[in-house]
């Protein structure tokens, strides 16, 4: 979705996206259905969710729903976005806004010692559906699977919270928490799969192959606000900024830099990618603080224009705050089943990655004295004797240091776990991937494995699947598995994105600088390969700095008001055409306003003269581009010329800016003061949160206005521009010098 706004407060139900179309004629339909929707859980949290909770951990063998009740109130879908551009044919994507604010009574109960439960429950979030694959027979859906791209936003309302916190296993944890852990269980990449045909493998749908990688190197920040001061504010300090990034439900934080706001982090950070469009990269800095931790700025990079750029190496500014920018490098790797790609590992970086789908295991010993002849019980004396009871059974896999577990099935030989773990891989040559099969109860192991990762590279595909014997295990133990190894490489973009500016435009940020000067050269002849590569690559040992950020108005940041007009208007003539007047034609219209000395109130008021609305008292040269990474239509104001006179020292300048039709206060732009000039040089850039959609649909009032003196008879307006970014190309983005009127409309 077109959505990069986080709200840190609570949520609200009713959201509107432009791109976002309304089914209210769904929600009739399921509040008509709730009843017999909410019957259908009730038996499926008795039936299938209550005996998984008493599998899950031995002190929760007695636990026990008393209680299920769904109530009255039904789920609301505010908005569908359906994906029919560039994503797979054979299935239907959909986006759906859910909003849940429901009176569910849910009672649980732990060996009749422990009563608790919730009463409401509120959810609020993105909740993709997958439609697919489509097949050609009844039902035409071979599976319907859900997920939410983002951690969900969850309240609960629960009743006996004390008890629950009294739980064994459960006591170290808070409310927030509890709920955070919850919430985690809906996003990527946990998938609920409900298959509707014999045909589809359930498996591959839950855990299908990464999209990709995402390499960040977060190497600095600059200009953050101060957190630290003394002497209750009046002395402003340093701040301590450490970074926390997202990607679903994967978190890093990175080291604390103590006492500055330009730190220097040089840290790199891998991330797993699911789903694109959908995933985003969320980026917060704080200051550490004692007590609590200040806020510094945050990021929400869409992940669509990194991975058709391949990489990107840019300065972000930071939202929410005054001041910060943060200089990123991200890199998409893609995921490729090919052994020539592979490359020796470079300063830690991961060379690939491997995906072990764990099935199931067969025939397991029911403890270690069917095989080990007492020798392993020497090592295990806590163990004692419970009968001939099944092992409850959970896999620990280790790659160098990574470890994950499993979940338990409880009593059984033949355990089904169906789970899927990834590892990144630093030598394929030299790592193994080592497995062991445990026994919760008993704590012993009831079988090991170990695979060199480099027997993979001889197999078809670099996949094996098939039963894997156990060692020290029973004579006909096995484990089944299906392990996937991907090669980590940074492909070439599509060269045919190159010709029209896409990557470095609409799906940069790639510096709109170089595409700038390219054009200012004055050829407009069809690039060749190098001079393409020379737009779009960003090289890897090169750095964009962050003038690349502020657009095409860099090209006038250190020249006069005279100069300023030449390089808006560019000195070829191979630049589009300006539609403003040429400056004689101003000097005709208002040949005494450059001279005047007088107060500009009692020579040119606007509101009493008729011709005055549509008369020029200026111009002002903006770039206007659409940044897709951070989903944010950007406003550079780059300055003004020949205003009008508003004091005997000239006028003291600044610029004020709505996004149409959005008029509130807290949506207003303000540049800064320039003091006692006519030709006002500004150079700075403003972003408004908005999807690529609604920014076309949008208009940009700019005024220009002095900042006159309390109690001061002196003009404040100065002439205003109306922006119609419907008649604009804001894909490409454009630099361009408007006409300042009363009215904000163009002199005919």
């Amino acid at each position: 979705m077109e959505m990069v706004g986080r709200s840190h407060g609570a949520a609200f139900c009713t959201v509107n996206f432009p791109d976002v179309e309304r089914v209210e004629w769904i929600n009739k339909v399921v509040r008509q259905m709730w009843p017999y929707i909410g019957t259908y859980m009730e038996k499926l949290f008795q039936e299938k969710i209550e005996p998984l909770v008493r599998a899950s951990n031995s002190h929760l063998n007695a636990f026990t729903f008393t209680k299920v009740h769904f109530g009255e109130k039904s789920p609301m879908i505010n908005g569908v976005k359906a994906y029919i551009k560039k994503v797979d044919k054979r299935e239907v994507i959909l986006d759906l806004q859910l909003c849940y604010i429901g009176d569910c009574e849910i009672n649980v109960e732990v060996k009749k010692l422990c009563k608790a439960g919730v009463k409401g429950i509120q959810v609020h979030g993105t909740l993709r559906v997958i439609l697919g694959p489509l097949l050609p027979d009844v039902p035409f859906v071979g599976a319907v699977t859900m997920f939410f791209i983002h951690k969900p936003h969850l309240e609960i309302n629960w009743t006996g919270l004390t008890n629950i916190l009294e739980i064994p296993g459960v006591s170290d944890l808070s409310d927030g928490m509890i709920v955070d852990l919850i919430a985690s269980y809906l996003v990527l990449p946990n998938r609920f799969t409900i298959p509707l045909s014999a045909l589809v493998n359930a498996a591959q749908l839950r855990f299908p192959v990464p999209q990709g990688i995402l390499r960040v190197y977060l190497i600095e920040a600059e200009n953050l606000i101060p957190k630290d001061t003394y002497l209750r504010g009046i002395i402003k300090g340093k701040s301590d900024p450490y970074s926390v990034m997202r990607v679903g439900n994967q978190t890093f934080k990175s080291r604390t830099i103590k006492g500055t706001l330009n730190p220097h982090w040089n840290e790199m950070y891998e991330f797993v990618i699911h789903e694109v469009p959908g995933q985003d990269l969320e980026l917060d800095l704080y200051d550490e603080d004692p007590d609590k931790d200040d806020f510094l700025g945050s990021l929400v990079i869409g992940l669509e224009g990194v991975m058709k750029d391949r990489i990107v190496d840019e300065w972000f500014p930071l939202s929410d705050v005054v001041s910060g920018t943060v200089h990123l490098k991200l890199e998409w790797l893609s995921l490729l089943a090919a052994q020539d790609k592979l490359q020796e590992a470079n300063n830690g970086s991961s060379t690939a990655m491997v995906i072990v789908y764990l099935d199931s295991a067969g025939c397991l010993p029911k403890n270690h004295f069917e095989y080990s002849n007492n020798e392993y019980a020497a090592r295990k004396q806590r163990y004692i004797p419970r009968g001939d009871r099944e092992p409850c059974s959970y896999v620990i896999m280790c790659v160098g240091k990574k470890s994950v577990k499993s979940k338990t099935c409880s009593n059984t030989k033949d355990p089904v776990w169906e789970q899927a773990f990834a590892f990144f891989i630093q030598d394929v040559h030299m790592q193994h991937l080592h497995v062991e099969v445990k026994d919760d109860d008993r704590q012993c192991a009831l079988g090991m494995l170990d695979i060199p990762l480099h027997r993979l590279l001889s197999s078809d595909n670099l996949t094996v699947d098939q039963k894997f014997p156990l060692n020290n295990s029973g004579p006909s133990s096995y484990i089944k598995m299906k392990i996937v190894l991907r090669v980590l490489h940074i492909e070439d973009p599509d060269p045919d994105t190159v010709y029209a500016g896409v990557n470095s435009l609409k799906h940069g940020p790639v510096s709109i600088r170089r595409m700038q000067q390219e054009k200012s050269h004055g050829n407009q002849r069809k690039p060749s390969d190098s001079q393409q590569s020379q737009i779009h690559y960003v090289p890897h040992n090169a750095v964009v700095r962050k003038e690349s950020m502020n657009s095409m108005s860099q090209q006038v940041s250190h020249v006069g008001s005279e100069q300023i007009s030449t390089a808006g208007l560019g000195q070829s003539g191979n630049t589009s055409a300006p539609r403003t007047p040429n400056l004689r034609n101003l000097h005709k219209m208002a040949p005494s306003l450059m001279s005047l000395n007088s107060m500009a109130s009692s020579v040119f008021d606007l509101s009493e003269d008729p011709s005055g609305p549509g008369l020029v008292t200026g111009e002002v040269n903006i770039s206007v581009r659409y940044a897709t990474l951070r989903r944010s239509l950007i406003v550079s104001i780059n300055g003004c010329r020949n205003l009008i006179q508003c004091s005997n020292h000239g006028a003291d300048p600044y610029v004020r800016m709505y996004l149409l039709p959005d008029r509130r206060w807290a949506s207003r732009k303000k540049t800064t003061v320039k003091k006692k000039t006519l030709n006002p040089i500004y150079n700075e850039k403003f972003e408004f949160l908005v999807s690529l959609e609604d920014a076309k649909k949008r208009t940009l009032d700019i005024a220009v206005k002095n900042n006159r003196p309390f109690g001061s008879n002196e003009r404040k307006e100065m002439g205003k521009a109306l922006v119609d970014l419907s008649q604009e190309d804001v894909d490409q983005g454009f630099t361009t010098w408007f006409e300042l009127t009363a009215s904000g409309h163009p002199s005919s």
